[in-house]
C-alpha cells in the first residue's frame, strides 16, 4: 500500500512517501475503503510545523478528508456494501448529539491516522454516502471544511432568510459558508485582501465585498453596508488578529462562529460582553450533521469550489501551493 507519513515534525520536508504491507481483511463491523481522492486543509501545515508541540508524534499519516469506494465489508456490516461510493467522517466516533467527552478533538490526520494513503480500514459508522451528483474529488472536500461551514451557520441557531452573514477570506470554510448562506436566503458580505478574489466571490453570490488590506477597519464597512446594524452572524476564521473586527461588525445580540484560530486564540474584549454577543466554537460536526448537510447539497445540487488537483506523487507540491495562499477553493489529491 502506498502512503505518506510525516516522519519528522519539520514542515513539508518531513513528509515521506512509503510503501507498506496491505491492510488485512475487514473484521466485524469494519469496512475496507479504497481512497480515490483527498483534500487539504490549513490544519495539515500547522500539524506538520509542530503547532501541537509534543502532543503529536512523528510518523503519523496526515490529511483528514478522503472519499472513495467500499472494497470489502466485515461480518455484521449493514450500512454499506462493496461498490458503494463513500466519504469518511472527520471524527471516528461522533455519530450524533454532542461531541463525546473523550473524543480526540483533532479528528483524522493526526493522532487518528489520516487519508493520505491507498486504502483505509474504518468502522461502518464512520462512513457517509456521497451525493450522487458529486465526483469523488468533489466529495473529498466535504468532511472538514464543508461540515464546519454548515455548522457555523446553523448549529447554534437557525440562519433565516434576509439575515446578514460575514465570511472571511477564500479558504474552504469561507467559500462553503458563502454557498450555504445563499441556500438559506441570507445576505453575504465577504472579505479578502485581493480584488481579483473579491470579484470571484461576487460571482459566487456575495452581495457585498470588502478588501481588508485597503480597509483594515473593515467592520466599519460592514456597518455601512447594513445601515449601521451590523451582521447577524460572522464566520470567524482568523483568530486573535481578526476577532476584534468581527466583534465590531456584529449586531447587538448577534453571533460569532469561531472555526479557526490561525493567528492565535482570540480574546473577547469589552465590546463582546457589552453588546450581548454570543460565541459559538465549531468542532466540525457529527456523522448525522454530515448526512443532513449532504441532503441539502444533493437537493440543491451544490458544487464545491475546487482550486486545483494534484497527482498522489505530487503531494509536496500540493502542500506548497496551500502554503502559498494563492488558492481559491479546495486543493484536491487524486490517488489513482
Amino acid at each position: 500500500m502506498k502512503l505518506y507519513r510525516c516522519a519528522r515534525i519539520e514542515g513539508i520536508t518531513g513528509l515521506e512517501f512509503r510503501e507498506e504491507p496491505d491492510l488485512p481483511p475487514p473484521g466485524p463491523h469494519q469496512v475496507l475503503m479504497k481512497v480515490n481522492a483527498s483534500s487539504l486543509n490549513a490544519r495539515e501545515l500547522l500539524f506538520m510545523r509542530g503547532a501541537l508541540g509534543d502532543w503529536l508524534q512523528p510518523n503519523y499519516i496526515p490529511v483528514s478528508d478522503g472519499a472513495g469506494t467500499v472494497i470489502a465489508v466485515g461480518p455484521g456490516v449493514r450500512r454499506v456494501k462493496p461498490g458503494d461510493r463513500v466519504v469518511a467522517t472527520f471524527y471516528e466516533n461522533w455519530v450524533g448529539g454532542t461531541l463525546p467527552q473523550h473524543s480526540d478533538t483533532l479528528g483524522r490526520g493526526a493522532i487518528v491516522e489520516g487519508m493520505l494513503r491507498e486504502t483505509v480500514l474504518l468502522g461502518e459508522e464512520e462512513l457517509v454516502a456521497i451525493p450522487e451528483h458529486l465526483s469523488d474529488e468533489e466529495a473529498a472536500t466535504l468532511p472538514c471544511a464543508a461540515l464546519t461551514a454548515w455548522n457555523a451557520l446553523c448549529e447554534h441557531g437557525p440562519l433565516l432568510p434576509g439575515q446578514t452573514v460575514v465570511v472571511q477570506g477564500t479558504g474552504g470554510v469561507s467559500l462553503f459558508a458563502l454557498q450555504f448562506a445563499k441556500l438559506f436566503g441570507a445576505r453575504v458580505i465577504a472579505t479578502s485582501s485581493s480584488d481579483a478574489k473579491l470579484a470571484r466571490l461576487t460571482q459566487l453570490g456575495a452581495d457585498a465585498t470588502i478588501n481588508y488590506r485597503s480597509t483594515p477597519r473593515w467592520a466599519d464597512a460592514v456597518l455601512e453596508a447594513t445601515d449601521g446594524d451590523g451582521a447577524d452572524l460572522v464566520v470567524e476564521v482568523g483568530g486573535a488578529a481578526t476577532f476584534a473586527e468581527s466583534v465590531a461588525a456584529t449586531r447587538k445580540g448577534g453571533r460569532i462562529s469561531v472555526v479557526g484560530m490561525l493567528t492565535g486564540v482570540p480574546s473577547p474584549g469589552d465590546g463582546f460582553f457589552m453588546r450581548g454577543l454570543s460565541i459559538a466554537p465549531i468542532h466540525v460536526g457529527s456523522r448525522q450533521d454530515f448526512e443532513t448537510m449532504n441532503r441539502a447539497i444533493g437537493f440543491h445540487r451544490l458544487k464545491p469550489v475546487i482550486d486545483s488537483t494534484f497527482a498522489f506523487a505530487d503531494v509536496p507540491d500540493a502542500l506548497r501551493h496551500l502554503e502559498s495562499q494563492r488558492h481559491f477553493g479546495k486543493i484536491v489529491i487524486l490517488h489513482a
